[in-house]
């Protein structure tokens, strides 16, 4: 019988994470044994490629920093899985966590986002200033698209690969969560969120800058907000796959929780 894990790649961008990234791909491996672990090193000077060499994971490497976004681009299209799974490096989001989002990935559910406002941000894991500035974020997002998700910056997420595909995903840095979020939900796929535990990081430090990444989430939202005639997702043959993985057979009571409030939105309405 297949495993949780079966036709899945766990993606995991990089950058200057050498202190961490070992203890992520274990506890990942952990986790979903049967899923592909890929980590995509965006161009680090710290020996982050080596460190994970040293581990089951697949590596690829990316000579020159450009970028998360650029990093989860190249990750999606060297993924062997037609489920993906994005989780930072640095050790802040737990990868224990991977088969309850799996299993929230029902046939009829196109992204699943950890979300820490539904879950737990314990203490540490996040500034004052950055936690206020992705409130306005949000609230922001609920305007644009009229949706009820609490926390579309999340990286913590699974993704089916035919949604990606379909919708496309152009942007190069932090602003990557929000263009594949509402892109999905723009060409009218389901989202949904579950609970998620942030922590602090526990070595280096982030590359976000909070101001300057700050407007461009908030200029990528606008503009997929204004596109014309966004693409629509046409889901094909999902529910068999989905059940023979065994993604999808159920999903647990807090996802169902947030889907139930998210019904009661126009989550997914352009």
């Amino acid at each position: 019988m297949r495993g949780l894990g079966s036709g899945v790649t766990v993606v995991v961008p990089a950058h200057n994470e050498a202190p961490t990234i070992a203890t992520v791909v274990s506890q990942i491996q952990s986790a979903v044994p049967d899923a592909e672990v890929l980590v995509v090193d965006d161009g680090s000077v710290d020996g982050t490629s080596d460190k994970a060499s040293g581990t089951t994971a697949r590596v690829l490497r990316l000579e020159q920093n450009g970028g998360k976004g650029r990093a989860l681009q190249a990750g999606v299209k060297a993924a062997a899985g037609d489920v993906l799974v994005f989780i930072d490096a640095d050790g802040q989001d737990d990868p224990g966590e991977i088969p309850a989002m799996l299993e929230a990935l029902t046939p009829d559910v196109d992204l699943v986002l950890g979300s820490r406002f539904v879950g737990t941000f314990n203490r540490g894991a996040i500034t004052r200033f950055n936690r206020l500035g992705t409130q306005g974020i949000n609230l922001i997002s609920r305007l644009l698209f009229r949706s009820s998700i609490t926390d579309p910056c999340a990286g913590f997420r699974a993704v089916r690969r035919e949604a990606i595909e379909t919708v496309g995903i152009k942007a190069a840095g932090y602003d990557i969560e929000v263009d594949v979020a509402f892109r999905i939900l723009r060409a009218g796929g389901r989202v949904i969120e579950v609970p998620a535990v942030r922590s602090p990081r526990v070595a280096g430090r982030s590359g976000l800058s909070s101001i300057g990444d700050g407007f461009s989430i908030l200029r990528r939202m606008v503009q997929i907000r204004l596109e014309r005639n966004p693409p629509k997702l046409v889901r094909r043959g999902t529910t068999a796959g989905a059940t023979q993985s065994g993604i999808g057979s159920r999903a647990p009571e807090a996802a169902k929780e947030r889907l139930a409030e998210s019904d009661r939105g126009p989550v997914g309405a352009a």
